[in-house]
């Protein structure tokens, strides 16, 4: 139903990697409830190297959990704050302050789940989880509703974040991600070379432009300046009424009482 990379086994990725030098890390998500981790092979096993654990504020000692269990099979770990834009400011604040006391994860996302917000807000959020976890790295995962997934993965690179997450054409989820093309030019880093990317694009992603939505579209712009999930705005795409801008701003605005 959903191809081998929705939930990829060995197998599927040694088929990828096969017998080559493996020249990059595989880093997969792995969703709380969605599988057993003690049932999971150790990483001196696996081709994969880190696991990505999503989790909501209200969830986060799951997510602490399932890091500990994930860090001692010897896996690098993040846990990925989602919907932060949603988060009181309190509850973040003791999500927080409880990956620092109690899990053993790497990395700490900061997730726009909703393409929601603006630069500054970025810096404000960055300098809050770096005061919060001064031993563990931080990272970035933005939307790309208001077209600022690339001006906030800079504005995190200002605020001294290190992992940022970036996507082939922002190829992604509804409106998508911050586009790697766009990271690579910006870093300038000579052991970064963009000619892969770029010859991906031309033999692969124009024809399954063709074939699949994703990216900057009207109706994602609209839940991402109301600050909502996607959920509407992919539903409208897939109707008849897949244009028709106003009615669907107008719903989702009474619906908000905004």
């Amino acid at each position: 139903e959903f191809g081998p990379m929705k939930f990829c086994t060995e197998q599927d990725l040694e088929n990828i990697v096969g017998d080559t030098e493996k020249k990059c890390k595989i880093s997969v998500m792995a969703d709380i409830g969605r599988f057993d981790p003690n049932a999971l092979i150790p990483k001196s096993e696996s081709y994969v190297d880190m696991m990505r654990v999503a989790s909501y504020v209200k969830d986060i000692d799951k997510a602490i959990d399932l890091v500990n269990i994930l860090n001692a099979k010897g896996y690098e770990t993040t846990i990925n704050i989602m919907a932060v834009s949603h988060a009181r400011e309190r509850e973040l604040d003791e999500a927080l302050e409880q990956i620092e006391k109690e899990s053993t994860v790497d990395v700490v996302y900061l997730v726009d789940s909703f393409g929601a917000l603006y630069s500054e807000q970025i810096a404000h959020l960055a300098k809050k989880y770096k005061a919060a976890l001064p031993t563990r790295e931080l990272g970035i995962h933005a939307h790309n509703n208001q077209q600022l997934a690339f001006a906030n993965t800079i504005e995190s690179i200002i605020q001294n974040i290190n992992y940022l997450d970036g996507t082939i054409w922002g190829i992604g989820r509804a409106a998508g991600n911050c586009p790697l093309e766009l990271l690579l030019g910006f870093l300038k880093n000579p052991k970064f070379d963009i000619r892969p990317i770029l010859q991906v694009l031309q033999s692969d992603f124009v024809e399954l432009r063709e074939n699949v939505e994703w990216g900057y579209t009207i109706p994602y712009v609209i839940t991402g300046i109301l600050d909502l999930h996607p959920r509407a705005a992919m539903k409208l795409r897939n109707s008849d009424k897949k244009d028709e801008y106003l009615e669907f701003y107008n719903k989702l605005t009474s619906e908000a009482n905004v």
